[in-house]
């Protein structure tokens, strides 16, 4: 008998119970994300299968019935930990939903919630959090599906939340790392060079390069990259053309962009937007 092998196959879709967010129905098995991060707090549930992904220095395997969290603005990869692949249903949960959440929780203003890195394997957790997920994509029933959705994410506050430790992220030079950005960032359609980027942190081209990858993960051009998905976002939720959003964006060509957003969401753009 040959065991079960997933396909790659995502649907991203979204719901008015959850504004802002994306949700993912999805199977990969060839698939491999590269090095990239959310601004949303990525919520994933394993439902079969196991992926593995690095994460913050380390490399972990989320199993069926595991709740590998990702915090916003993290680094990190995706790709099967097994043979057969993996199958999951994530949140991608908007930071100030889950926020305003962790404060009616309490009853009083809290920090942000921060959750340590690891898998969490809780399997109460992930029923309700698939059964969640399950309700909002059905649709049918919008009072159960957003009561599930508030059970589910609460009870993740409740026994995960912490708050960052001060002394979590390195404080390698961080001022000029943000000079770096803010010079990446101001002008996303404007082509940039290595040079350019040094001088505005009085640094030479190397140690530049050097201290900004050593800093966020990645080299500023990928860096430069992930920043233009992230805010290709919007437009592309508000029905802008894949190819005016590439053109915005400053992508070479619809079809740049479109090589690096499968990169990241595992389906082209128009997709994406579609669903």
């Amino acid at each position: 008998m040959t065991a079960h092998r997933f396909q790659d196959s995502a649907r991203y879709w979204r719901t008015p119970l959850l504004p802002g967010a994306d949700l993912l129905t999805a199977e990969y098995h060839d698939h491999e994300f590269s090095p990239h991060w959310h601004d949303a707090y990525t919520i994933p549930v394993i439902v079969a299968g196991a992926e593995g992904y690095r994460y913050l220095g380390s490399d972990y395997v989320a199993e069926a019935g595991s709740v590998p969290i990702i915090n916003p603005g993290e680094l990190h990869t995706g790709s099967k930990a097994v043979e057969a692949g993996w199958r999951y249903r994530v949140m991608y949960a908007p930071v100030d939903f889950i926020h305003e959440l962790a404060n009616d929780v309490a009853g009083k203003p809290q920090a942000l919630p921060w959750f340590a890195p690891g898998v969490i394997r809780d399997p109460d957790l992930a029923q309700r959090l698939a059964r969640a997920h399950c309700l909002l994509e059905a649709g049918d029933d919008p009072l159960a599906a957003e009561a599930a959705m508030l059970d589910a994410l609460s009870t993740l506050l409740v026994r995960y939340a912490q708050t960052q430790p001060e002394a979590w992220r390195l404080a390698a030079d961080d001022a000029r790392v943000a000079t770096m950005q803010e010079r990446l960032t101001g002008d996303l359609a404007e082509a940039v060079t290595l040079a350019e980027v040094a001088r505005a942190a009085g640094l030479s081209p190397f140690h530049a390069a050097r201290l900004f990858t050593q800093t966020t993960g990645l080299p500023p051009h990928a860096w430069r990259n992930q920043v233009r998905l992230q805010r290709a976002l919007a437009p592309l939720r508000a029905g802008v053309s894949v190819t005016d959003v590439a053109a915005a964006s400053g992508f070479t060509d619809q079809s740049h962009f479109t090589r690096h957003f499968r990169r990241m969401f595992g389906v082209p753009p128009g997709r994406w937007q579609g669903n």
